[in-house]
């Protein structure tokens, strides 16, 4: 049976009631990840945990290295991915401490960081038409409402840059596109997460208002995390009821997102490129 990942974002550094926990400490062929990755029992579910920027947050949003964390994911057996992430809002009706399932995502960094698994040796066109896993995206929607938390269903999240908050001009630009929530990390992990054939989606903690609110004209790091430690709290019990609701088999398209996408034919693919993605693409060369 495949394990759940949690990815933990800001303020979730660790999961309670974890079970038969040891750490595992593993080197990619992409690097280290942001962290030991904790294998346990939750909820009666192999999961497998991971801090995004590192026990104490020591990992800027630019800086993380998304391939470390998602091929260990891949290596550990991980079949899904929940994704818990501050975001600020772009919309009035989203408020601060809500909490958003995006089913849509949108790019906007400076491609600094390290989005595939194939830029050499291997070409692979992924189709991204739908980034978010619904079956899983589902069961968060389900898991919210068993716990009574406010939790908006849809919608884009824009992935800016970072560190820096955005500008006012950047915020009324974005709310202008029609964005819904906004965030630093989200995107590289669910085009990794696909290309890895992992389901993913993203539990959503409302920070802020971004900066575009008259009531948020400065977002301070501080009014962050004020809201995101009240959200924390939240997220543990959304987590608690969602892990049981996974199916145990994954029957979503997710599995096979490498199907047919493998452009390079198989013998032209590097033995030093197979061997080290050979989690990945193993099934299919």
């Amino acid at each position: 049976m495949e394990r759940v990942g949690i990815i933990g974002g800001s303020g979730l550094y660790k999961l309670e009631g974890l079970k038969r926990k040891r750490e595992i400490s593993l080197v990619t062929p992409f690097g280290k990840p942001s962290d030991k990755f904790i294998l346990a029992e939750f909820q009666g579910r192999e999961v497998v945990f991971l801090p995004r920027h590192g026990k104490g947050h020591k990992i800027s949003p630019s800086s993380i290295n998304y391939r470390a964390n998602i091929y260990g994911m891949k290596k550990l057996g991980v079949g899904w991915i929940i994704s818990v992430s501050a975001c600020g809002s772009l919309k009035e009706h989203i408020q601060p401490l809500d909490f958003v399932v995006p089913l849509q995502f949108v790019d906007r960094t400076n491609q600094a960081r390290k989005y595939t698994f194939f830029d050499e040796g291997v070409v692979v066109h992924i189709s991204f038409a739908h980034p978010v896993c619904e079956s899983l995206a589902k069961k968060l929607k389900e898991g919210a409402k068993k716990v009574g938390v406010k939790l908006h269903y849809g919608g884009v999240y824009l992935n800016m840059e970072g560190p820096q908050f955005s500008t006012l001009a950047e915020s009324n630009l974005y709310r202008s596109w029609g964005m819904d929530i906004i965030g630093m990390t989200n995107m590289a992990e669910a085009r990794l997460a696909r290309e890895a054939e992992i389901c993913y989606a993203t539990l959503a903690a409302v920070t802020d208002y971004d900066c575009w609110h008259p009531s948020h004209n400065s977002v301070t790091a501080q009014m962050v995390i004020d809201n995101l430690f009240k959200n924390v709290e939240n997220a543990k019990k959304i987590l608690k009821e969602v892990v049981p609701l996974i199916e145990k088999e994954r029957e979503c398209n997710c599995k096979q997102a490498l199907k047919d996408a493998i452009v390079t034919p198989k013998e032209a693919i590097p033995p030093k490129k197979k061997l080290a993605l050979k989690p990945i693409i193993g099934k299919y060369i």
